[in-house]
């Protein structure tokens, strides 16, 4: 018996052990067109946009490169607003650990107007965001938003940040009017913003990103600093203290893996009091919860 109880304590430590979680953030996404006859030469009469894709992911330029030839997938966005060969582009870049999400947001049936992809969740390994939408109809036109990186200088999510959006010619298409007929680049050509009519360099709407929710990453300094006393325990109560703005709530399981005892934390204050009276004398696995859903085990002792 008494072998049986040290393994199950040993299990429980390694399933339950500590672990430092990366920061994590919620987006709403919102592109707002301005497309007009005004700053565009002529609106055409079924003019319209396809879906808001693309991708959160490491590198700059991993699915848009601005003087580069586009890829296959680019291409079917511009040319067709077709999104299949993109969304498996941007799967592959999943699989080699480039990028950690495919965007499927929503299209906009009309020349102005918003397409907004709500609740973007992105965390900081990937915190690059690229978006495209085909300028409908076009020869191979449309707009990204390439590579925006929603950490700022110091690591921190930005908070509201709009930009100006331009047209992009994907070089695969030498149509000049947005109703030109098919006219197959070849070679392709590299990818360049449109200066020229009909399109004139304006841009054709904005982006804003709007940060909703983030969490906090804890740092080893806050695991190295949480004190747990006395311990063991000989009075029914134990304390708990360093850095617990950072954590929401603490359990208490027992040596054979079940839960005796579940305190919501007040992250207000400095020093967590638990009351443990009623519990028998034994080895104890006392684990704290993050904001971030991640968990920090110690060992706690009661005589």
């Amino acid at each position: 018996m008494k072998a049986f109880t040290f393994f199950t304590v040993l299990l429980i430590v390694l399933s339950i052990a500590p672990v430092v979680g990366q920061s994590a953030a919620t987006y709403d996404v919102t592109f707002t067109s301005v497309w007009n006859e005004t700053h565009h030469t002529s609106v055409p009469g079924n003019a319209h946009w396809s879906k808001l894709v693309g991708a959160t992911h490491k590198s700059a330029n991993t699915f848009v490169g601005i003087g580069s030839v586009a890829s296959p997938g680019l291409k079917g966005v511009a040319e067709l607003g077709n999104n299949t060969v993109f969304n498996g582009e941007v799967n592959t870049a999943i699989s080699s650990g480039e990028a950690d999400q495919y965007i499927d947001g929503p299209n906009l049936e009309s020349a102005t107007g918003d397409m907004m992809i709500s609740m973007l969740e992105v965390s900081e390994d990937f915190p690059l965001l690229t978006l495209v939408s085909m300028i409908a109809p076009s020869p191979d036109w449309f707009i990204a938003l390439n590579s925006f990186n929603l950490l700022d200088a110091e690591g921190a999510w930005k908070e509201s940040v709009t930009m100006d959006i331009f047209a992009y010619d994907a070089g695969t298409d030498s149509g000049t009017d947005y109703t030109s007929g098919d006219m197959v680049t070849n070679p392709f050509q590299n990818i360049l913003m449109i200066n020229g009519p009909p399109i004139n360099g304006n841009k054709m709407g904005t982006i804003t990103v709007t940060l909703l929710t983030s969490t906090e990453v804890v740092g080893t300094d806050v695991l190295e600093n949480i004190r747990i006393f006395p311990n063991p325990v000989t009075h029914g109560k134990v304390s708990i203290s360093g850095g617990l703005k950072s954590f929401k709530k603490v359990d208490i399981f027992d040596s054979l893996g079940s839960q005796v005892k579940s305190i919501v934390g007040n992250q207000q204050q400095s020093l967590w009091d638990l009351n443990v009276e009623g519990l028998s004398e034994g080895i104890y696995i006392l684990r704290l919860t993050t904001n971030a859903n991640k968990t920090v085990t110690r060992k706690l002792i009661i005589k």
